[in-house]
């Protein structure tokens, strides 16, 4: 920890939310607040996407490090500072740190997408990739700050950045005033604490509702032990909230001002993205859908209307490519099929026109004919085709049956 025993156990204020808001001013925007019809729909109560995904660096991160950094001695920036991070807090930390005047050096595992290795350099750090997991990643970034004495930067174990965060919070009740339930993704909890710490203050009857992929939930175990608790090699798409143990300060908040944390899937994670970026128009990474993933899984648990609040939207393109593909196939949009056919000319064409004829869209065919398994004159397909959802799916592969292949996974 960079910050002493007594800074860690001081408690975060309004007034220090309210504080951080001015120093904010004319460096974080304040981010859209946009209605969903379609969520609004499946809740049955008004549902509103506070938009920080169009946040500067594409996140809300830029709040709390800004914040941190700003609040540091003299001989404290002169030293510099280095984070550690495999996107949100990294550029976060390059862009305060250079409207800052303060040299910033930031840690990234080797296998971070190339994108925001580039855009943390673009904003202005020393980028050094180390390790092939965050935490190799950061126990470099820990000896860097012991040998040099630079600053380091926590992504969210600090009352500067919980505050900064904090001013989200601030805007939903100006933005929303008649929310009575806030939605928000946690990792370490800097975000959801902040939001708590502010919203609690002035409106105690807003129930805060903190949200987990249900393969990185550390949360729930700590809050039933009392205490941060790791959880073991932690897993899921959503990078952003993939922390395997609480942060010190935040637990705290959120233990006493978090009304609830809940979990999600990955299928559920994969739904609201595509949800996002297909009803909304909003580009939103896996842990900033992770409250639309919530709303979607148990949408009779909230009462509204309900802030969904978007922490973030930078999604590597080959991995978006991947959870919307995931996506698509948990809404039954996507059907993989393997059959045997007779291997004679024709064949093959007669298949796609029966699939044409029931309105499939075929994405990819393989065709096997040398397999140990196959009769001499047998070939086996395998087909993934792009269907209108599950009804649809049940109508393909009974059009399938009728025509006569069988249909063998």
């Amino acid at each position: 920890m960079s910050y002493s025993t007594a800074e860690a156990l001081r408690t975060v204020t309004l007034d220090d939310v309210r504080g951080a808001r001015k120093m904010l001013s004319g460096v974080a925007r304040m981010t859209a607040m946009e209605g969903s019809r379609h969520l609004s729909r499946t809740v049955a109560a008004p549902v509103h996407l506070k938009c920080e995904n169009l946040q500067r660096t594409g996140s809300f991160k830029l709040r709390g490090a800004y914040v941190r950094i700003a609040g540091l001695l003299p001989e404290e920036r002169a030293a510099g500072v280095v984070a550690a991070s495999a996107g949100n807090h990294a550029q976060g930390v390059a862009l305060a740190s250079s409207l800052l005047g303060v040299r910033s050096t930031v840690f990234m595992p080797k296998g971070a997408p190339l994108p925001k290795i580039s855009a943390t350099r673009e904003y202005g750090a020393e980028v050094r990739l180390h390790g092939q997991v965050v935490d190799e990643t950061l126990a470099a970034a820990m000896e860097y700050a012991h040998e040099t004495g630079a600053v380091f930067i926590h992504p969210f174990d600090h009352p500067d950045v919980i505050a900064g965060q904090g001013t989200v919070g601030l805007e939903i009740l100006e933005q929303c005033p008649q929310v009575r339930t806030i939605v928000v993704g946690v990792g370490g909890g800097g975000l959801a604490a902040g939001i708590a710490v502010a919203v609690k203050a002035l409106r105690p009857d807003v129930r805060i509702v903190g949200v987990q992929a249900e393969g990185a939930a550390a949360y729930p175990p700590s809050l039933a032990a009392g205490r941060p608790v790791s959880v073991r090699n932690p897993a899921t798409m959503a990078d952003g909230i993939k922390v395997g143990r609480p942060g010190d300060v935040p637990f705290g908040i959120v233990g006493e001002l978090v009304d609830e944390v809940r979990t999600v899937t990955e299928d559920e994670l994969s739904a609201a993205l595509l949800l996002c970026l297909e009803r909304a128009k909003l580009v939103v990474e896996p842990a900033g859908a992770s409250p639309v993933a919530a709303l979607l899984s148990r949408p009779d648990a909230f009462e509204g209307p309900v802030v969904a609040v978007l922490s973030g939207g930078n999604v590597d393109p080959v991995l978006m490519e991947r959870v919307l593909r995931h996506g698509m196939a948990a809404q039954g949009r996507y059907l993989a099929v393997r059959l045997r056919l007779t291997d004679r000319p024709g064949a093959l064409a007669s298949l796609l026109g029966t699939l044409s004829g029931v309105d499939a869209n075929v994405l990819d065919v393989s065709h096997i004919r040398t397999d140990p398994r196959l009769g001499l004159t047998e070939a086996e397909v395998e087909l993934h085709l792009e269907t209108k959802g599950p009804a649809h799916c049940t109508e393909v592969n009974q059009v399938l049956s009728d025509a006569g292949y069988t249909v063998i996974g």
